[in-house]
């Protein structure tokens, strides 16, 4: 007998290296990058890149810019690039860009309209941007 499919909620596992979990609310609209170590779970709108450890785009958000991160799940809409080492969409998904990923999977009724490139390393090279706070408190 065939193995089941493990659900969605098990595949976006934080990594052991992951900080914690952040969420955007579907209320939050943020116009700039974001950075985190850890897991992001997104159901709002962002104008930037996101660059994290895991990250989660939520049925109602919408991303304008550049995914980086070992993990993606997008359930909402991409409009720009993704890189991951394993990268996700699932049927309620829009991605509108170029995918560079180690692992893809595209469940059925998803949109993407882009290339797929399938890399040893997708993210390697690609600097993830420092975090420093104000009056260099970072």
């Amino acid at each position: 007998m065939p193995q089941p499919m493990p659900s969605m909620a098990s595949m976006s596992r934080p990594s052991a290296k992951s900080s914690g979990q952040s969420q955007i609310g579907a209320d939050l609209s943020v116009i700039g990058n974001l950075i985190s170590k850890g897991e992001v779970h997104i159901d709002g709108e962002i104008q930037g890149d996101v660059h994290a450890a895991n990250v989660v785009i939520g049925e109602s958000a919408r991303i304008t810019g550049g995914l980086v991160a070992d993990e993606v799940i997008v359930r909402g809409t991409v409009m720009g690039s993704i890189r991951g080492k394993r990268v996700v969409l699932q049927s309620s998904s829009k991605v509108e860009g170029d995918i560079f990923h180690s692992q893809l999977a595209i469940e059925q009724g998803a949109f993407f309209e882009g290339k797929s490139r399938r890399m040893d390393d997708p993210t390697a090279g690609i600097q993830r941007p420092e975090i420093t706070l104000p009056n260099g408190q970072g």
